[in-house]
């Protein structure tokens, strides 16, 4: 399976959550074995060498590649929640999203100063969940050495607000 292979994989769903929107499903890529796989080491192949401490998921579907890309990085992972879901003291950040607005959390311990931290979602748009999860990362101390998706939504631009904090990465471009 090449690169390539991915971007057929992914379904586009129109008017979903909302009218107006064309949603990017990559749960047809996450079925087939050697496709997921491929998926993860594309996503973490830029950053092997480059000393990554923690990978920071955005939930929920941050997850999914979030944690397959810290045990290929040898990495710790660092669930990035939405209000309410951690039992720990935790810092939080608003941010908007293509389709409206949310708020994210991260425990207050999850990062120490001076880790070299990648965040990692399944999809990049507008950038603003990712740029929310930058802003706690810096906010507990981490480096941030990069940023990784797989579906990255070109004509949005959340790349140009992103790329202050890190290079970004994105295997599939729409």
């Amino acid at each position: 399976m090449e690169a390539f292979e991915l971007a057929g994989l992914i379904r586009t769903v129109p008017d979903f959550p909302r009218a107006g929107v064309s949603f990017k499903d990559f749960t047809p890529l996450l079925r087939q074995p050697r496709a997921l796989a491929l998926a993860v080491e594309l996503m973490a192949s830029p950053f092997r060498g480059q000393g990554v401490d923690l990978v920071l998921g955005a939930e929920s579907r941050g997850f999914i590649f979030g944690t397959a890309i810290a045990q290929a990085l040898s990495a710790g992972f660092v669930p990035v929640r939405k209000p309410g879901k951690l039992p720990h003291a935790t810092a939080s950040m608003g941010y908007d999203l293509e389709y409206g607005s949310d708020r994210i959390e991260v425990h207050t311990d999850a990062v120490e100063r001076g880790q070299r931290v990648i965040l990692v979602d399944d999809l990049l748009a507008t950038g603003g969940t990712l740029e929310a999860c930058a802003k706690l990362a810096v906010q507990l101390g981490g480096e941030i050495v990069g940023m990784t998706v797989l579906i990255e939504l070109a004509g949005l631009r959340g790349r140009d607000r992103l790329e202050a904090f890190a290079p970004v990465q994105s295997v599939i471009r729409y």
